[in-house]
């Protein structure tokens, strides 16, 4: 059969099983990691993820260790939080979600004990089709920090881009892939985030393809941030990236326009699945999205189809439910069944 004209992949995270919670272990979250491989190459997914259970973490459920795995083992930040530190940081801007610090910045930043390349291996090792690994970008980390040694939010990020930036380099993936959940709520900091993730995205190796991915959040099926992706098309326009991850299932309609102004350069990818929702999309509400999409942008435009976001706040059989029905929405519109 004709190879597809548009791939699918997924977001990123997955439902933790629940016998990896129970009786965790460094075999227990290898097997896990192999079973959510295998679900997504089963379901015919072209560019399959871990899941991103490389960061589980029964100490951090509400972030999906999407904060912490990154930050605790950094040089330069403190992970014990004094009560004057914590109340500061409960009354900072964008950070209504989170009362709680994931450390402060007492110093200079380094990679510490940080290894991606590890988990980034061990992963790629499990997956027969392409494979995707993805990394929390700077602009999240620097906002969620409590930050006592840099002059500013965009000097603390850059910094963490280049910790990120000498772990990037070194990752054996087909794709590499950053992500940002709270710039779409904080559109005005774009020059200083979009100046910090490109150091991130000029170490990715060669031989692998460039990711970004943006949405207004999830937690408990809510959005976290409030706002419009016409803000952030400057932001796009600007990053040093082969393609976009955006979520628009739960987004208006209407705004899909927005990116025909999108570098013609820079892959879009289309959110066709809605995360926020239990309910298991057809394939043909799938492929009416596709077709919606590439009547707006142009046949071509689109080059991804995926989720909104990850799915790990839903339970496995929805998720494994919306994976294939993301597989069998793009078939049907491409006319591959």
């Amino acid at each position: 059969m004709k190879a597809p004209r548009i791939l699918t992949t997924v977001v990123g995270s997955y439902p933790v099983p629940e016998w990896l919670a129970a009786a965790p272990s460094e075999q227990a979250l290898v097997d896990a990691t192999r079973v959510v491989i295998a679900t997504q190459e089963q379901a015919g997914i072209d560019v399959v993820c871990d899941g991103e259970l490389y960061r589980f973490d029964l100490n951090h459920p509400e972030t999906n260790g999407m904060i912490e795995y990154f930050t605790r083992p950094m040089h330069g930040i403190r992970g014990e939080i004094g009560f004057s530190e914590w109340l500061d940081y409960a009354k900072a801007s964008g950070m209504r979600f989170r009362t709680r610090p994931p450390g402060v910045v007492v110093g200079r930043v380094g990679a510490g004990a940080l290894n991606l390349p590890i988990p980034c291996a061990r992963a790629r090792a499990l997956a027969t089709r392409p494979f995707k690994f993805t990394v929390t970008g700077p602009h999240m980390l620097a906002k969620t920090l409590h930050d006592r040694h840099y002059p500013s939010p965009a000097k603390l990020a850059n910094a963490l881009a280049d910790v990120l930036a000498d772990q990037v380099r070194h990752l054996d993936a087909d794709v590499v892939q950053l992500d940002e959940a709270n710039l779409p709520g904080h559109p005005d900091e774009w020059k200083w985030a979009a100046a910090a993730i490109n150091r991130v995205l000029k170490a990715v190796p060669r031989t692998a393809k460039s990711a970004v991915h943006l949405c207004f959040g999830n937690y408990g099926g809510q959005s976290i941030q409030k706002g419009t992706w016409a803000k952030l098309i400057d932001y796009l326009n600007a990053l040093d990236v082969d393609h976009v991850v955006m979520e628009c299932a739960h987004r208006p309609l209407e705004e899909l326009a927005v990116f025909r102004d999108l570098r013609r350069d820079i892959g879009f990818g289309l959110g066709v699945v809605d995360i926020k929702r239990t309910e298991i999309e057809s394939a043909e509400t799938i492929a009416r999205g596709i077709e919606r999409a590439e009547k707006v942008l142009g046949r071509g435009r689109v080059r991804y189809v995926h989720p909104d976001c990850g799915f790990w706040m839903l339970k496995r059989n929805i998720a494994d439910g919306k994976i294939r029905a993301l597989v069998k929405g793009r078939d049907l519109y491409e006319g591959r069944r």
